[in-house]
């Protein structure tokens, strides 16, 4: 591990750090969602602190004959424009106790790491609500309000067949603005719960129903509000999540005998073609 994580300065042995590590990791792998669906790309070093985001263009291609057809250079497809983005730290500090150490060592018992547990899953919960909602005040901008995202009207859910209906109308405004499958679709744990019915005249579940046309997978995620939905074309070409240092458990010091630590990462979602979003509102 990197020097600045100051892990061999703990009061852990290399077996507690790796029952630290495994829980870490386990409750992230559980609470998360977006990595589900959003490529990767890093880590990229945890000294990384900004990354390029490209906007392309969109176009219309051409056909023509031995005559020729007139194509000009506004018909070319490239990249329009270029900003950077900065990388921010999300982080979660905890604190293990010197007695529980101890009795974990001396008494066999298992070494209490719930504070890690915890400090893990705040940290699971903000990368998703970084994702989804970005951070405005910050500059950060998520799934749900990027700049140039498609909308279609949420009908009334409660009703059977409108689930799917709006669905396949988000799918219908990607496809005719030329983003293509695979398609994922994120829900609130509300509306996926009205998924979970079976289809009038059909015989079928309309989340079965929902997953046929989204090959990128059904998901919830407790990070959108009751009635928010987003069906999304896949692809890093769209958007993608920049990893500097990927989760990750640093030493912090002792503080009255206990011992403090950190869970941290550092990650950006990059939205480099909106119009691959499709939010139901």
């Amino acid at each position: 591990m990197s020097d600045y994580l100051m892990r061999d300065d703990a009061p852990l042995s290399a077996e507690e750090w790796e029952q630290l590590d495994e829980v870490v990791v386990h409750v992230a792998r559980e609470l998360l969602v977006g990595r589900h669906f959003i490529s990767l790309t890093g880590p990229l070093g945890a000294g990384v602190q900004i990354v390029p985001v490209a906007s392309v263009g969109s176009g219309q291609a051409c056909m023509h004959d031995e005559e020729g057809c007139g194509c000009t250079e506004s018909n070319v497809i490239q990249v329009t424009g270029r900003k950077f983005l900065p990388l921010p730290i999300i982080h979660q500090d905890f604190r293990l106790s010197w007695r529980d150490i101890e009795a974990s060592r001396h008494m066999g018992q298992p070494l209490e790491l719930g504070p890690a547990a915890a400090a893990s899953a705040a940290c699971a919960i903000a990368e998703d609500r970084l994702i989804f909602h970005g951070h405005p005040d910050h500059g950060y901008e998520g799934l749900l309000n990027a700049t140039g995202h498609h909308t279609v009207p949420l009908g009334k859910w409660a009703e059977p067949g409108t689930a799917f209906a709006n669905i396949v109308a988000a799918t219908e405004a990607l496809v005719t603005d030329g983003f293509y499958a695979p398609f994922a679709v994120v829900l609130s744990p509300a509306l996926y719960a009205k998924t979970q019915r079976v289809a009038r005249d059909i015989g079928r579940l309309e989340s079965e129903l929902i997953k046929d046309v989204a090959e990128g997978g059904l998901f919830r995620s407790p990070a959108l509000a009751e009635n928010q939905g987003v069906v999304l074309a896949l692809g890093p070409h769209n958007f993608d999540l920049a990893i500097a240092q990927d989760l990750v458990t640093a030493f912090l010091g002792p503080e009255n005998m206990d011992h403090n630590f950190r869970v941290l990462e550092s990650l950006v979602l990059r939205i480099k073609r909106p119009g691959a979003i499709c939010v139901l509102e």
